[in-house]
């Protein structure tokens, strides 16, 4: 005789979640993978970024010159 199990067996049961639980997972790993790419793109936390803008906003000030922007912005590259 084919039958049920009991109650919690079944993929639409009430443990754990039923079907909702591989919904929920998939979300989760969404989120998570959403979150890495974010912060952690092109294998850094885009700190580079920051220090480039301050650069640019020192050089238009005029407190360095362009040869030294110049040398400073292939530094902050390396």
């Amino acid at each position: 005789m084919m039958g049920s199990y009991g109650p919690g067996f079944g993929m639409m049961s009430y443990w754990p979640f039923g079907g909702w639980n591989i919904l929920f997972w998939i979300i989760v790993i969404l989120i998570l993978a959403y979150f890495f790419i974010k912060y952690f793109k092109d294998g850094n936390l885009n700190l580079g970024s920051d220090s480039l803008e301050i650069l640019k906003k020192r050089y238009a000030k005029g407190e360095i010159t362009k040869k030294e922007f110049e040398q400073m912005k292939k530094d902050l590259r390396e």
